[in-house]
């Protein structure tokens, strides 16, 4: 690989705008669209003077040493896009995100707060939009890009960002114009009604003894954008209120009536065994092991065992729903914790770095490599390197999906 710059670099990451719609349409042809894609962003990056850093399905990470040249490289990735031929159903469509910063640069590529940041702006933008931090736009003298203009998007509040960023938006002849508004923290929280992104479309049953709790946590995914299709008080309500409504996840307390001991989780496995297309989410008061690897000894698919506390955070609290709901996991981190840290004669996790323990412990949470990356403030292929190393320490072989590899690791913990 080329020498990666120092010092102050931009950072240019793009992401597809409904590309899992397109897996869908396209069938075999996807293959052949993602080649198309990767060809033209790799020769937009090298023609401007920049360099991949990573690249993952139909996203792409690069760095640049001049910030005029990563908006040139955006701009005529964009400008590019909407003049290629592609498959009848088949547009592709990017959001890009531009921010510039000083991040480290170790042994694994790049580190730091800024690589999260630039993920962050391009996952807010839409299809054929490009957003620019305030940094970058700071950086850029009027008429350095011609025909370019930079349009004030105000501050909005990122996922997982420490403040506000004030973002930026590209226009030029050629690209579009309008747009809906950014898909940021504000807007899922949006008081209007309307529905966010969070769960759109997805039917969720709540089951809970508790009245005042049952009914907090069906508004807050009410807020959220789910459609809380019903509520129970009592194992029995809630698989007729599952056979009736056919949600997609059923969220479940774990000590429910008549003996508020585990008749929760009985109900729990019986909506796995009996409708293995409903996820089930279930609750807890105090980390209980026992219960969860009961729970999850077939398969960690659609399957999330959370602490009550973690309904307070609604943003991660509605995303857990969200990944069981379409099939992958959420496990609580103080339960990873606890499995992670348990202790056996000639224990391989003993060889595992302090790195990669926080990474295996995003794994088992359900987390994906990019969301793994996002936490500890690396790159994604900084995140595979240590999955890599993990399997070959504790022996196990590698899944693509996030959820085999939640069952992989959960496996050998039961070992």
């Amino acid at each position: 690989m080329t020498e990666l710059p120092t010092g102050t670099v931009t950072f240019l990451f793009t992401d597809m705008e409904g590309s899992t719609g397109l897996v869908g349409r396209l069938g075999d042809a996807y293959g052949n669209v993602i080649a198309d894609l990767r060809r033209l962003l790799r020769a937009a990056i090298e023609g401007s003077n920049g360099h991949e850093i990573d690249q993952r399905g139909d996203e792409l990470f690069a760095v640049f040493q001049r910030t005029r040249d990563s908006v040139e490289a955006a701009l005529r990735i964009q400008r590019e896009l909407a003049e290629h031929e592609w498959p009848e159903n088949g547009t592709v469509r990017l959001r890009i995100g531009i921010h510039t910063g000083e991040p480290i640069l170790g042994e694994s590529g790049y580190e730091g707060l800024d690589v999260h940041r630039v993920a962050r702006i391009c996952s807010a933008g839409h299809g054929g939009q490009v957003l620019l931090s305030q940094t970058t736009r700071n950086l850029l003298e009027s008429g350095q890009v011609p025909e370019a203009e930079f349009q004030d998007l105000g501050e909005h509040e990122l996922r997982g960002l420490p403040r506000p960023e004030r973002l930026f938006q590209l226009v030029a002849p050629g690209l579009d114009a309008e747009f809906p508004a950014l898909r940021t923290v504000s807007t899922a929280r949006a008081t209007d009604g309307s529905a966010t992104a969070e769960g759109k479309g997805l039917r969720v049953v709540l089951a809970d003894d508790s009245v005042l709790l049952r009914e907090g946590i069906a508004r807050l995914l009410t807020e959220s954008g789910f459609d809380v299709v019903g509520q129970s008080g009592d194992p029995d309500d809630l698989m007729l209120k599952v056979r009736s409504y056919s949600p997609d996840v059923a969220i479940v307390d774990i000590r429910m009536p008549p003996t508020q001991t585990d008749e929760g989780l009985r109900a729990a496995q019986e909506i796995r065994e009996s409708h293995p297309e409903v996820g089930v989410l279930v609750l807890s008061q105090y980390v209980e092991p026992a219960y969860a690897m009961e729970l999850l000894a077939e398969s960690a698919e659609g399957v999330g065992y959370l602490l009550k506390d973690r309904v307070s955070d609604v943003e991660e609290f509605a995303a857990a729903v969200r990944r069981v709901a379409e099939g992958g996991s959420a496990l609580d981190p103080a339960l990873v914790t606890q499995l992670v840290g348990r202790r056996r004669q000639h224990d391989p996790i003993e060889e595992l770095t302090a790195r990669e323990r926080e990474v295996l412990e995003a794994m088992a949470e359900g987390r994906s490599n990019q969301a793994i990356g996002e936490r500890l403030f690396i790159t994604p292929r900084a995140v595979e390197k240590h999955i890599t190393s993990i399997f070959g320490k504790l022996r196990l072989p590698q899944a693509v999906e996030d959820h085999r590899r939640v069952l992989a690791v959960l496996a050998y913990l039961r070992a």
